[in-house]
């Protein structure tokens, strides 16, 4: 038998969303995400985050939610600053060039960007003579959790976001695992402080127990104008609307969304300890599900036979650096015969 941990995507989604999606079945509802269910998790996001007044918007995938989320904040010459590792840079088979946008790759080795970055950025910039020859920075793309598991403290989002501002920069949070994020041990934000932070943010639901979807959530007004065009133009409009709502609705009763989000920290927590036990290190260290390890080839060549794992980087010629991922759906017992095989290497 093989047991997976490359993704946190590898199961179809939790009991109550399914539970939910054949309760409401055979109900007729109005489409493009104008339904009662929509509407009822709008209400219950807005509530978590605090943000009564917040446009929330349903689509289906991550690229997608980005590239329309981007495509909404850019006139034709702008540009999005993105850490090197980001999801845009990296993983998006240049969607956002696809459109006529520039990524501006920022370097980081944690895959975070700093407030004193944008400064730098910037004020390079619109010091330039020949800026007008540029394409013009208008928007912050940041990930939290970021595509290497670290995350951003009070203090960093708060500091990035105030720069943000202050040159008129939107600031784009990409919570594809943001539950996750939240769960984490030295997590010190809370749901209401991203968004006062951020112009837009999205939560995760393909990561964090649902189907498919993700939640967009505009704060900023001038985001706001002719967003669902724009989700139309991108084919992000789904028909049948009401099957994202209804995921949403599900997540965000009864603390779901966080519920099962602890139990993903919960399984990488166990897992991390048995690695540092075992003396391996880490690429960056962090408490979230994504586990970024260094392991001696000759180890992988053992666990490689029950367990599947995401290959990162070759570190040295002995050593690579892969990902086990934790999720909402993680078995403990999976994890305690990863943790078996690793004790015997």
């Amino acid at each position: 038998m093989t047991y997976r941990f490359n993704s946190d995507y590898t199961e179809g989604c939790h009991p109550a969303v399914l539970e939910k999606l054949v309760q409401t079945n055979m109900e007729q509802t109005d489409g493009y995400g104008l339904d009662p269910y929509c509407d009822e998790a709008r209400k219950l996001i807005r509530e978590a985050f605090a943000c009564p007044n917040a446009d929330v918007h349903f689509l289906v995938g991550g690229t997608q939610t980005n590239l329309t989320v981007i495509c909404a904040a850019l006139r034709p010459h702008q540009a999005v600053y993105g850490a090197v590792p980001s999801h845009i840079n990296t993983h998006e088979a240049g969607a956002i060039e696809h459109v006529g946008h520039r990524v501006l790759p920022l370097p980081s080795e944690d895959g975070k960007l700093t407030a004193g970055q944008i400064r730098h950025e910037w004020k390079m910039y619109d010091t330039d003579p020949s800026r007008e020859h540029w394409a013009q920075p208008k928007m912050v793309y940041i990930s939290n959790p970021t595509e290497v598991g670290t995350i951003y403290s009070k203090a960093e989002l708060t500091a990035l976001s105030e720069t943000c501002h202050k040159y008129g920069l939107y600031l784009f949070l990409d919570g594809a695992r943001l539950g996750y994020g939240l769960a984490a041990p030295d997590n010190d934000l809370t749901l209401p402080e991203i968004a006062a932070l951020c112009d837009v943010f999205y939560i995760g639901g393909t990561k964090v127990g649902a189907l498919f979807g993700e939640a967009v959530v505009i704060k900023n007004p001038e985001l706001a104008q002719d967003f669902r065009y724009l989700i139309k133009q991108n084919g992000g409009m789904l028909a049948k609307g009401r099957l994202l709502g209804l995921q949403f609705d599900a997540l965000f009763t009864d603390g779901l969304y966080q519920e099962i989000s602890a139990h993903a920290i919960a399984m990488a927590e166990k897992l991390r300890e048995a690695f540092t036990a075992k003396g391996y290190n880490y690429l960056a260290p962090n408490r979230t599900n994504q586990i970024f390890v260094i392991v001696p080839d000759a180890h992988l060549a053992k666990i490689s036979e029950q367990f599947e794992y995401s290959y990162d980087q070759r570190i040295d010629a002995t050593h690579s650096c892969v990902r086990f991922c934790t999720g909402w759906a993680t078995r403990e017992e999976n994890v305690d015969a990863l943790i078996r095989c690793v004790e015997k290497l």
